[in-house]
């Protein structure tokens, strides 16, 4: 998913027809939602933009330490489930370290430097224990982040994944949030940890 404002500023996942969720730190107060991209610079025949009717951060974020960076946005109308949009499984349960997940995103494709892609990207890669995600980013790792990705640097999200899918096992695991640059050795990517999140994320679809 693209969340469009004039131009694509975060990624974000399709929970059912009428729900999105994304990082409360891409929150805007209204936005396009642009599901079965590609390449987004092209018309391609498989899009939808649907307006967002109501955006809705977490209450817990925190915008300094990036604490329950998850938030929902719920479509103006449903979207149209085929072969190129498709929902994402919530997760059954937390995800053990060393698992491999898929990352998504049209953001930035250099560490240093900026090329932002057309196309859809995508990295493999392993989730971290928790010592080595808190050892990366002393006392900045709450119980609700996960480091996904490799310690050694050169493969990681960047500007422009931020709310974008971590998919592992075909359940949605991570969302993108924050890091330290981009790639960099020792730095990991830091995401929000889905699995605390089933709870909100079924009460607030329910209230809204």
């Amino acid at each position: 998913v693209s969340l469009n404002s004039g131009y694509h500023f975060c990624g974000g996942a399709l929970l059912n027809s009428l729900w999105v969720v994304s990082a409360a730190h891409c929150y805007k107060a209204s936005m396009q939602v642009r599901l079965g991209e590609h390449n987004i610079a092209v018309s391609e025949g498989t899009e939808q933009f649907i307006n967002s009717a109501k955006v809705i951060r977490n209450a817990a974020y925190n915008s300094r330490t990036l604490d329950n960076d998850i938030m929902l946005v719920k479509l103006a109308s449903p979207a149209t489930l085929n072969s190129y949009v498709k929902t994402v499984p919530l997760p059954s349960g937390c995800a053990a370290a060393g698992t491999s997940c898929v990352i998504s995103g049209w953001g930035n494709t250099l560490s240093s430097g900026t090329n932002m892609p057309n196309l859809l990207q995508c990295l493999n890669a392993p989730i971290l224990t928790a010592a080595q995600c808190s050892n990366a980013y002393p006392g900045e790792i709450t119980g609700n982040m996960i480091c996904v990705g490799y310690l050694e640097g050169g493969k990681d999200s960047c500007q422009g994944d931020s709310g974008g899918p971590v998919v592992c096992n075909g359940q949605l695991q991570g969302i993108v949030s924050w890091g330290y640059g981009c790639a960099l050795r020792n730095y990991p990517g830091v995401y929000t940890k889905v699995c605390n999140y089933n709870s909100w994320i079924a009460s607030t679809q329910a209230a809204n």
